[in-house]
């Protein structure tokens, strides 16, 4: 088998040769793209899902989508440690740019353009990490009250309002929203709010964790009014095969029934991990078709190679005292599993293990699926946190 031509890409938002089983979710959002871009009601996007289900490829390729139809877009992806508007305001400026080369919108694009200069300046005294350049002098008296909720409000709609002129609509992709402070995430939904109110064309297509839905109903109790959030998950065992199967067959290789069995049940459907397992088997095999004993000798470099990539990377942000919750978590099995539980192989009061419980949710290393509950955020690091560590006492 010759590795060059192997089809398979395993990478944190490397997209993979085939996007199996999410046509139907890319139909819908392009549907409510297109009735957004008309000014006709349509609610945001946030894909919910845990690590390795294929989020960030399905943003991207949303985006691209949305791209080829003549549609304006600005991609940002949430760190940890960046306030939203030092995230968002050179995208806008990026986009309005854009905007103002059409000679429609131009006016209304550089009126916004003056408004950003207005928002970055007043809040450069709360979010100093914010660097945008500034294109024109501020409008007095739009964006610039220094109050985040306010002055947000106030740019999206007249960022709306140029992309109206221009017979367009701007969509704000987003990933990692989970790590959006609460207060930043509370001026954004707002804003949000009020395009919608008014018709403009400027919506969201966002991605994180699972704990994100709750907490977007926290930061604005009318959230899920406003947003749809499907959940991304494990692809269908026929999904799962045309993943694997299509890039083969496209290389003139064959896969038998039996190896793509094997394949199913080690990676349990999820694309990262099906990726790992179709690089690493492609890899192994001597020849077409590729068998089970195939999968099965490939096992042990695609565990390995999870071990010091996919999983080590989130392994190694722990405290020692986060370790061992986590640790203890996986005793139990995948989960999800209930709080009580996990301080009793810890032989530890719930209440004294709280803040280490909430600090892994902080790092989306878990999430409470329903109260009292915790499960794990990343698909297999239970069988992971075994390995590392043999012993959780």
């Amino acid at each position: 088998m010759n590795p060059i031509s192997n089809p398979y890409a395993p990478g944190a938002g490397t997209p993979p040769a085939e996007l199996a089983g999410r046509d139907e979710l890319r139909e819908n959002i392009r549907i409510s793209i297109e009735r957004i871009r008309l000014r006709r009601p349509a609610k945001s996007i946030i894909l919910v899902g845990l690590r390795g289900v294929g989020k960030t490829v399905l943003l991207d390729r949303i985006r691209d989508d949305a791209e080829a139809s003549g549609i304006q877009t600005v991609r940002i992806e949430a760190p940890e440690r960046r306030s939203l508007p030092a995230l968002i305001a050179p995208q806008l400026r990026l986009a309005l740019i854009r905007l103002s080369r059409n000679e429609q919108a131009k006016e209304l694009a550089n009126k916004a353009l003056r408004g950003l200069a207005g928002f970055a300046t007043a809040l450069k005294v709360k979010y100093s990490d914010i660097e945008v350049g500034l294109d024109f002098e501020p409008e007095p008296g739009l964006a610039d009250n220094g109050d985040l909720e306010l002055d947000l409000q106030d740019l999206i709609e007249a960022v709306g309002n140029a992309a109206a002129k221009a017979d367009t609509a701007l969509v704000l992709f987003i990933d990692e929203l989970q790590y959006v402070k609460e207060k930043e995430l509370a001026a954004l939904i707002t804003a949000l709010h009020r395009a919608a109110q008014r018709k403009l064309p400027i919506t969201l297509v966002g991605a994180g964790l699972p704990q994100l839905r709750g907490k977007m109903g926290n930061a604005k109790s009318y959230a899920e009014r406003l947003f749809d959030f499907p959940s991304i998950g494990a692809l269908s065992d026929l999904d799962a095969k045309a993943a694997i199967l299509n890039p083969a067959n496209a290389e003139g290789i064959e896969i038998s029934g039996n190896a793509m069995d094997e394949v199913i049940a080690v990676t349990q459907g999820y694309p990262y991990f099906l990726q790992e397992w179709g690089k690493h088997t492609w890899d192994v095999a001597q020849k077409s078709p590729i068998n089970a004993q195939d999968v099965k000798d490939a096992s042990r470099l695609a565990v390995a190679a999870l071990d010091e990539s996919f999983f080590r990377v989130r392994f190694d942000r722990l405290t020692p005292s986060e370790k061992k919750y986590l640790r203890a978590m996986s005793e139990l099995g995948a989960g999800p599993h209930r709080s009580g539980d996990i301080a009793d192989i810890l032989d530890r009061p719930v209440q004294a293990l709280a803040p280490t419980r909430n600090n892994l949710i902080n790092k989306g290393m878990i999430w409470s699926p329903s109260h009292g509950d915790t499960a794990f955020t990343v698909p297999l690091f239970d069988q992971f946190m075994r390995r590392i560590m043999p012993d959780y006492s």
